[in-house]
């Protein structure tokens, strides 16, 4: 299971409509990809067709798609945004990941 957090959802929302996206029928798709400064590193784009292969999971209005691989790796995530003055961007707040490199784009297990 995949949660978004409610500051996430806006900016998720906000986003697609910008580019085209429909945030009621269309997808955030979420994987896993090796590189980044801890081996592995999060991928986030917009979708407007599921795969076969694909896990769907909903929350708080958002729908998640995520490929076999990568859910191995995200299993209990949560999604969130943060706006500080520190950074702006989506969090992947990952129980599984053992290191996080300081950006938070990049993790091991």
């Amino acid at each position: 299971m995949l949660k978004v957090s409610i500051s996430a959802k806006k900016k998720v929302s906000e986003l697609m409509n910008q580019e085209g996206f429909d945030p009621s029928r269309d997808f955030v798709r979420v994987g896993v990809k090796s590189g980044g400064c801890s081996g592995l590193s999060y991928e986030l784009k917009f979708d407007k067709e599921k795969d076969s292969q694909d896990k769907l999971f909903e929350d708080n209005m958002v729908r998640i798609l995520v490929d076999k691989k990568s859910l191995l790796y995200l299993v209990g995530t949560t999604l969130d945004y943060s706006g500080g003055l520190n950074g702006k961007g989506f969090v992947f707040k990952n129980p599984n990941a053992n290191r996080t490199c300081g950006c938070g784009e990049s993790f091991s297990l």
